[in-house]
């Protein structure tokens, strides 16, 4: 199973549309900011889309948050920025913990992570897909896949 995580897109879908074409994935997981596109971005991915809103998407009738069983993983979506993510992951991922959870996926901060501690969380930011922020500023996504065994792999890919 090949899931596409992605967040921070800002109404700017042409690299989604085209990471989408190009990976295929069985699930695509927004972190928000998607400011209104939520149905074209479900429309356009030809399997199941899950998204969260961002500080951006205001009067969204998004869930605010999300739980996904994702094989034997329990997964917890959210934006990041009520986590204070700007300043580091390590209040998100206690809140991971405290949810027994075993992935965290956020965005908000556009700077991709891939945060892996042995035998505790992972936390995955996509960074973003429009404007990121990271050295070298190449737009940037997830993929989590699922091997025979169940067992996830994470790599950041950019375009």
């Amino acid at each position: 199973m090949k899931i596409l995580i992605v967040s921070d897109t800002h109404r700017q879908n042409g690299n989604y549309f085209k990471v989408v074409e190009q990976q295929r994935p069985d699930l695509v997981i927004h972190c928000g900011d998607v400011e209104g596109c939520e149905d074209i971005l479900t429309e356009s991915a030809g399997c199941p889309v899950r998204i969260v809103p961002g500080n951006n998407d205001f009067f969204s009738g998004l869930p605010r948050e999300l739980l996904l069983d994702i094989g034997c993983y329990k997964v917890w979506v959210t934006h990041g920025h009520n986590y204070y993510v700007s300043m580091g992951n390590e209040t998100l991922k206690r809140e991971a913990v405290a949810r027994g959870v075993d992935i965290v996926f956020y965005g908000h901060t556009h700077r991709p992570v891939i945060d892996r501690e042995e035998n505790r969380i992972i936390a995955v930011n996509p960074g973003s897909l429009s404007y990121p922020r990271q050295e070298g500023r190449r737009p940037s996504y997830a993929l989590m896949e699922l091997d025979q065994k169940g067992e996830a792999r994470f790599r950041i890919k950019y375009l």
